[in-house]
C-alpha cells in the first residue's frame, strides 16, 4: 500500500505543477503562491477543526525556520515551471536529497559510507547533462530558479526533520507551513499590485495548485508513516516522469537523450546518497 500512497502523491505533485505552469499564462508568481498557500490552509485547516486538532506548539521557531525556507523555495519553484520546460524544473528541484545529504555530512557532520562524494559528484554531472543540451540562452534563468529551489528545500527538509524528532504531527508542520506562504506571499503580491481578474477557469487552477499540494503532502506523509522509507523515497521520483509525460501531452515538451541520462543520473545519485548518508533523506516537498 505505500507504493501506492507514494505514486498517488507523485501524480499529485505532477498535477499541482501542470496547475502552476497553465496558471502563470494568467496569474503572476506572486499571486500563485499566495494562492497555493491560502487554499492549502483552508484544506487543512478545515482538517484541524473537523477533527478538533490543537494547533499550538512548543516548537514554533523550528516551524518559521521550516516555512520561511519552504516559501523562499516555493518561490523560486513555481518561476523555475513558468520558464522552463515542466521535467527540467521539477527534476532540479529534486537536487534537493544531494544537498540535503550534504548539509548532514559536513554541518551535522554525520557518518557516511564509502561512495557518498561519488554518487554526489555523479547528481551534479547529471545537473550539466540535464541543462546543457536542453536549456536555450534565455531559459538559464529559470533553470537558476529550479536549481536553487533544490538548494533551498534542503533547509526546509532539515527543519522538517528536526519537527519530526520533536514530535511534532505531520498535519502540524505542514499546516504552519501553508499559513507561512500565504502571509509570505500577501505583502509580496501587493506590492506587485498584480491582482488579475479571476474567471471559472481562472479558480479551478488556482485550487488545482492548492489542492493538489495539500492532497500530495497527505498522501506523501501517508507513505513514510506505512511503509519502508527508501522505497517511499525511490518512488518519489515518478514525479519526474508525470511530470515529463504531461508536458509532451500538454506543450510538446521533449528532452533529448542526454536531457534524460541527466535525470537517471540525478535520480540515481540522490538515492544512493540517501542510503550512504547514515540518515533518511526524505524527499517530503515544501511544493
Amino acid at each position: 500500500m505505500q507504493s501506492l500512497w507514494m505514486i498517488a502523491a507523485s501524480l499529485l505533485f505532477a498535477c499541482m505543477g501542470v496547475c502552476v505552469k497553465l496558471g502563470s499564462q494568467q496569474f503572476s508568481a506572486a499571486e500563485l503562491v499566495f494562492w497555493r498557500g491560502f487554499i492549502a490552509t483552508l484544506f487543512i485547516g478545515s482538517y484541524i477543526l473537523a477533527r478538533g486538532l490543537p494547533v499550538a506548539t512548543p516548537h514554533a521557531r523550528t516551524h518559521v525556520r521550516r516555512g520561511l525556507s519552504g516559501f523562499v523555495s516555493l518561490v523560486m519553484y513555481f518561476q523555475a515551471i513558468s520558464l522552463i520546460p515542466l521535467a527540467a524544473a521539477v527534476t532540479l528541484n529534486y537536487t534537493s536529497p544531494l544537498f540535503l545529504a550534504l548539509l548532514l555530512v559536513l554541518w551535522l557532520k554525520e557518518p557516511v559510507r564509502r561512495g557518498f562524494y561519488a554518487a554526489l559528484a555523479a547528481g551534479f554531472i547529471g545537473v550539466i547533462l540535464l541543462l546543457q543540451p536542453t536549456l536555450g540562452g534565455d531559459q538559464w534563468l529559470g533553470a537558476a530558479f529550479g536549481l536553487g529551489s533544490g538548494i533551498v528545500s534542503s533547509v526546509a527538509y532539515l527543519n522538517v526533520r528536526r519537527l519530526g524528532e520533536l514530535g511534532e504531527p505531520e498535519w502540524r508542520t505542514v499546516f504552519y507551513f501553508s499559513v507561512l506562504s500565504a502571509l509570505g506571499g500577501l505583502p509580496w503580491l501587493l506590492a506587485s499590485g498584480s491582482f488579475h481578474q479571476t474567471d471559472s477557469r481562472g479558480w479551478l487552477l488556482l485550487v488545482g495548485v492548492g489542492g493538489f499540494g495539500v492532497l500530495a503532502q497527505l498522501c506523501m506523509t501517508a507513505a513514510y508513516k506505512r511503509g519502508k522509507t527508501l522505497v517511499s523515497a525511490s518512488l518519489a521520483y515518478t514525479t519526474v516522469v508525470f511530470s515529463s509525460v504531461f508536458g509532451m501531452l500538454l506543450w510538446g515538451e521533449t528532452l533529448s537523450w542526454p536531457a534524460w541520462a541527466g535525470v537517471t543520473l540525478i535520480v540515481a545519485s540522490g538515492l544512493f546518497a540517501t542510503v550512504l548518508s547514515g540518515r533518511t533523506v526524505t524527499a517530503a516537498v515544501a511544493d
